[in-house]
């Protein structure tokens, strides 16, 4: 499986499964959640890299800590796009956040991991 395709599966289970642990998560649809997922692929790709650039001075002193707010940020902006999430507030958004980010280095440190012993 490709990178994308796994950014973009960890973050429609992890976003799937805070709407069920969470009660001010709510997903209204199936076809919303896998919009929300294409959309925030998207952001990652397009805006997040100037957000990070535009935050550089505060990740250094943070060690790269403030990153999650960034990755929150992403969220708030991708849930404007589209109608059928809503992740109400930053602190939800921060959550996804911080279990996209594990999620993700889990995928891609298990498919190396795999890969290297081939």
């Amino acid at each position: 499986m490709s990178k994308l395709f796994l950014k973009y599966l960890s973050s429609v289970v992890i976003l799937y499964l805070l709407s069920m642990a969470v009660d001010t998560i709510i997903i209204r649809d199936i076809p919303s959640l896998l919009l929300m997922g294409l959309v925030l692929l998207l952001v990652n790709l397009l805006i997040k890299p100037l957000l990070l650039l535009l935050t550089l001075p505060v990740n250094i002193i943070t060690f790269n800590i403030f990153s999650f707010v960034v990755n929150a940020w992403t969220i708030m902006l991708a849930d404007l796009f589209v109608k059928g999430i809503t992740m109400n507030g930053f602190l939800n958004s921060l959550l996804a956040a911080f279990l996209i980010a594990v999620l993700q280095h889990l995928l891609i440190t298990s498919r190396k991991d795999a890969h290297d012993r081939n």
